[in-house]
């Protein structure tokens, strides 16, 4: 039995049609049923319906269908790696982030991809954390990077960085003179919060909750620039990863401070659908995060 028959048995599922399937694998029809007949005489029983409108499986062809599918998508994957291998590293990584990570926290990534591997080509998607979690589960992105990320079924997370946690102020507010500053303090302030369903939102609660503190947003933003222009603006205080506001701070626009409690962190993971193959060139995008997981 030739993986060629298989395909064309699934051709024939798919399709509901011999002539189709024909067309699909450059033969005849009269070859294909004769895959046919011999896949029912290797199995001894009936695996298709035929009737004048369509040809639909049988319970044991629903069966084989199955089976033959895992088996040609796993021979797909295994040529591709084969092929992979005897060239040069090149192709397109397609990458599902949240905003605060993928603009404020690649550039590194994107530099030493560029180095050593000029022909990868890595395209960033913006999205929701929610939308990035959805995007690897459906494929439709080949890594994911979310702030605090949760268990999800069907997703591995693999750790990426923690990022400190600093408040943010423009350099004329009277907590700017301070070295460090209290928690109690800040939220004893305008605050200009993220989004409550945002997990770098729900972070920052938790933070303020283990010390017995809430705060009452003044404002509330769907991202973490709108949340910047805001502070810059005097129209409250923040707080935010360090790496998201380093060019204000190096510009003078804004300032940071550390707490007067500790330091405080956000984690951020890769999301990668469990089970999945990557492309060389995904890997390479996925062990590029890996070189510069401890860079600030």
């Amino acid at each position: 039995m030739q993986l060629e028959s298989l395909k064309m048995f699934c051709d024939v599922v798919e399709t509901g049609s011999f002539s189709r399937a024909a067309q699909l694998n450059h033969v005849t029809q009269s070859a294909v049923s004769q895959q046919i007949r011999a896949l029912e005489t290797r199995y001894e029983q009936r695996l298709l319906s035929r009737s004048a409108r369509a040809v639909t499986p049988t319970p044991a062809g629903e069966r084989l269908f199955r089976g033959c599918k895992e088996i040609l998508s796993r021979f797909v994957e295994v040529e591709q790696e084969i092929r992979e291998q005897a060239t040069e590293v090149s192709g397109a990584a397609n990458v599902s982030t949240i905003y605060s990570v993928g603009l404020h926290e690649l550039q590194n990534i994107q530099r030493l991809l560029l180095k050593t591997h000029p022909k990868v080509n890595l395209r960033l998607n913006y999205r929701r954390s929610d939308q990035v979690y959805d995007d690897v589960i459906l494929g439709a992105a080949d890594l994911g990077l979310v702030a605090w990320p949760q268990p999800r079924a069907g997703v591995d997370v693999i750790p990426f960085r923690e990022d400190k946690l600093a408040v943010v102020m423009p350099p004329n507010h009277p907590l700017a003179a301070k070295a460090k500053v209290a928690m109690a303090a800040v939220a004893s302030q305008p605050f200009i919060a993220f989004d409550r369903e945002a997990p770098t939102r729900k972070g920052i609660d938790r933070v303020f909750r283990d010390k017995g503190l809430e705060f009452a947003p003044a404002m509330e933003m769907d991202n973490v620039e709108t949340i910047k222009r805001a502070v810059e603006l005097g129209l409250g205080l923040s707080v935010l990863p360090l790496p998201t506001v380093k060019q204000e701070v190096a510009l003078g626009t804004l300032v940071t401070r550390a707490f007067t409690e500790g330091t405080w962190t956000r984690p951020i993971g890769i999301l990668q659908r469990k089970g999945k193959y990557l492309s060389r060139a995904s890997q390479a995008v996925l062990d590029a995060f890996r070189a510069t997981a401890n860079d600030e």
